[in-house]
């Protein structure tokens, strides 16, 4: 049986693996429990697991540190290699006809051999166009989901739903905030080795997309004009204080490095408003390890002319006094995809 407490919400990310666990009060939530772990960069390389042994050790010790009681979790993929989110139009018929017709349907827009991907797929509802539906057609190659599932078995504990990044952190925005009609709003989450956007019209998904992009060019950047290692590099990138670089150096390289970050964004951007003829995106909202970067969400406002701001997974969930409030407060940007993995049930869509 699944209690109130919930499931763990565990984001295994490149750079750092989160998990959030979640207890139900009433209509709302109450954080239980949160932490995160830094793993090394070679582990993960764009969404696919390298090294299995250690990143089940790094997992194993994510639960002592933590002290997880609980092993049913909630894992999520994402990479542009790996994971095809589409929304297609077809003939109205019922979820169970869809379903047995899914395959079928899927081969047009699916990349890969039909055989070697898990389906999935939500029916979004009528479209204007009589007889016809929206559907949002998810595929994922099932090699990389059968890695994650026994690495994160083999660490001990029971994956019980396998998400996707983009849908996770439409959960977590359903959670948190107002949903305006007729208002396109793009949740941006830029990890260690990607990007996920996922923009939402009235809350929902019109528009995915997945890049294999991310702070690790500000890490190198970092590592191969200041001669520093992996770890000195991760520091002076959140803005800490360093002996053999200054500041200002550091911020130097820093801005011309987040060039790449800020032109994919905004190729994204641009792709959503000629293939979708929608009208523009009113706000950005941004998560993931990027947003620990002094000045990095001002600079990519600057950059695509929207407003950027901070996600805030945990705005509507209540933080007991047990945990450390301005270090939730500083770090909750980089939670927001477990947040969203935590309020997953089984049986939900």
């Amino acid at each position: 049986m699944f209690d109130s407490k919930g499931i763990i919400g565990l984001d295994i990310g490149s750079s750092y693996i989160k998990a959030v666990q979640l207890k139900e009060r009433g209509s709302s939530y109450e954080l239980e429990l949160f932490e995160m772990l830094p793993i090394s960069p070679e582990l993960i390389v764009e969404g696919s697991i390298i090294d299995a042994i250690r990143l089940t050790e790094a997992l194993k010790e994510l639960t002592r540190k933590a002290k997880i009681k609980n092993k049913n979790v909630v894992i999520s993929i994402s990479g542009h290699s790996s994971v095809i989110i589409k929304r297609i139009s077809l003939p109205e018929m019922t979820e169970e006809e869809l379903s047995e017709s899914i395959k079928f349907e899927a081969e047009q827009y699916v990349p890969f051999d039909i055989e070697d991907v898990n389906l999935d797929f939500q029916i979004l509802g009528p479209k204007e166009e009589a007889g016809q539906m929206d559907v949002i057609l998810v595929a994922v190659k099932r090699d990389v989901i059968n890695d994650y599932v026994s690495v994160v078995k083999e660490a001990g504990f029971n994956p019980v739903i396998v998400d996707v990044d983009a849908f996770a952190l439409e959960n977590m925005y359903g959670v948190n905030y107002e949903i305006e009609a007729g208002t396109n709003v793009a949740l941006v989450n830029i990890g260690a080795s990607s990007i996920n956007m996922n923009i939402m019209r009235g809350g929902v998904s019109v528009f995915t997309r997945d890049s294999s992009l991310g702070s690790n060019v500000h890490t190198e950047a970092m590592q191969k004009e200041f001669h520093v290692t992996y770890e000195e590099a991760e520091r002076l990138k959140r803005g800490e204080a360093s002996e053999k670089v200054k500041r200002e150096d550091a911020y130097s390289v820093m801005s011309q490095a987040s060039g790449d970050i800020f032109t994919e964004v905004s190729r994204s951007l641009d792709y959503f408003r000629s293939s979708t003829h929608q009208a523009d995106v009113k706000e950005v909202i941004l998560s993931g390890g990027c947003t620990l970067i002094p000045g990095f969400p001002r600079y990519l406002s600057e950059k695509i002319g929207i407003a950027v701001s901070l996600v805030e997974p945990f705005k509507n969930i209540q933080i007991p006094k047990k945990f450390d409030a301005s270090y939730i407060k500083e770090i909750a940007p980089v939670a927001a995809v477990a947040v969203g993995l935590a309020v997953r049930r089984p049986g939900d869509r």
